[in-house]
């Protein structure tokens, strides 16, 4: 029998309560393997399914200075990856805005303060840590960021122990993490273990909080999707799930295992019979909401982190709810004039403010 987790497991800001058991409820899983992890794969499949899985949302800072040094943490002995040098950051905590995570674990991290620019880019990965029972599949985000001050600092008794300046000459000689390695440009391989298959995990899961109230913390895809007429396709919310009758951008949840693009494309799909391609990352939006009600049919401290994209369907369809008796009950192609004429209140919030990114009102 695997034992249950603790925080200490992951050494790296685990986020909330992954000590507690979980409220599990039955997801059909349809995983698509990493194709950016650069890890280990093959002799450890009997090993790896075995292991307790977790997952989290993590963000982290690109920071390079003037002279063209990057800004780089080490992993320390309290880490999973004790060694190996990442990007500095962690994982997000319940309700926080990632750009508040940045600022946050920059500091802690580092001794600077910094001031975030843009968000470069949203990728996952999954690591297998068997002496430890656990598989970790993380969503990062990437943020890049300038520094407004501060003293570059070193620290004892933390998951990361020191803090240095990096040319990218230098950085290609380190034992990068894989996503570091992406966000650099850099090519690396990693000693993570990366399981053949992902493990079992449910499409929904929530923990409960030191309140009592249940909380549930997920990573989601989202598609700001338009035709070659420039209309703009939008779902509506079935009955019974938050935000019901109002008008939803296509997405949702990514499954344990999968990339966000690849899990928004196969979204589209079920949700509206419709194939795409992405175009570009419009941003991630985060919204709490403290006492959401949906079909589990009690109260859940409800935090979602979503990245939203530019989709282009370059052959548009009728739309059709593939996937029906979902959280989708109708898919809908809107003018431009008609998406405009909307009342605010008709519109979820994650649809209103990736609409407003995209300028397409």
């Amino acid at each position: 029998m695997v034992r249950r987790p603790t925080p200490g497991d992951l050494g790296d800001s685990p986020g909330p309560y992954p000590d507690l058991s979980l409220i599990r409820e039955p997801g059909v899983m349809n995983p698509t393997l990493f194709g950016v992890c650069g890890g280990q794969r093959g002799e450890f499949g009997s090993v790896t399914l075995m292991l307790e899985p977790l997952r989290r949302i993590a963000a982290y800072a690109v920071c390079v200075n003037s002279v063209g040094q990057v800004l780089l943490v080490r992993a320390s002995q309290r880490s999973g990856t004790p060694g190996t040098w990442s990007l500095p950051g962690g994982a997000v905590d319940h309700g926080e805005d990632p750009c508040d995570t940045v600022v946050r674990e920059t500091a802690a991290e580092t001794g600077l303060s910094v001031s975030v620019a843009a968000l470069t880019d949203v990728l996952a990965d999954m690591r297998a840590l068997p002496e430890r029972g656990i598989t970790i599949h993380t969503d990062r985000l990437l943020y890049q960021v300038s520094v407004r001050g501060g003293t570059l600092a070193d620290r004892v008794d933390q998951p990361t122990d020191l803090a240095r300046w990096f040319t990218l000459e230098q950085a290609r000689e380190l034992p990068l993490r894989s996503f570091t390695a992406r966000a650099l440009g850099l090519s690396a391989s990693s000693a993570d273990i990366v399981p053949d298959e992902p493990p079992e995990f449910p499409s929904f899961y929530a923990v409960e909080g030191p309140d009592g109230l249940h909380r549930a913390q997920r990573f989601a895809a989202y598609a700001v999707v338009t035709d070659p007429d420039e209309r703009v396709l939008l779902t509506r919310v079935s009955d019974g799930y938050p935000g019901a009758g109002c008008w939803h951008l296509p997405g949702g949840g990514t499954d344990y295992g999968e990339q966000p693009g690849t899990a928004l494309i196969r979204e589209l799909v079920e949700e509206t019979g419709q194939t795409g391609r992405l175009v570009e990352l419009l941003g991630v939006a985060s919204h709490r909401d403290a006492a959401s009600l949906g079909p589990e049919g009690y109260p859940i401290d409800w935090h979602g982190v979503r990245a939203f994209y530019r989709v282009v369907v370059d052959r548009p369809a009728p739309p059709t709810v593939i996937d029906v008796g979902g959280s989708t009950c109708e898919a809908r192609w809107f003018e431009k004039e008609e998406l405009g004429a909307l009342p605010v209140d008709r519109l979820t919030e994650v649809t209103a403010e990736a609409v407003q990114a995209a300028r397409l009102t």
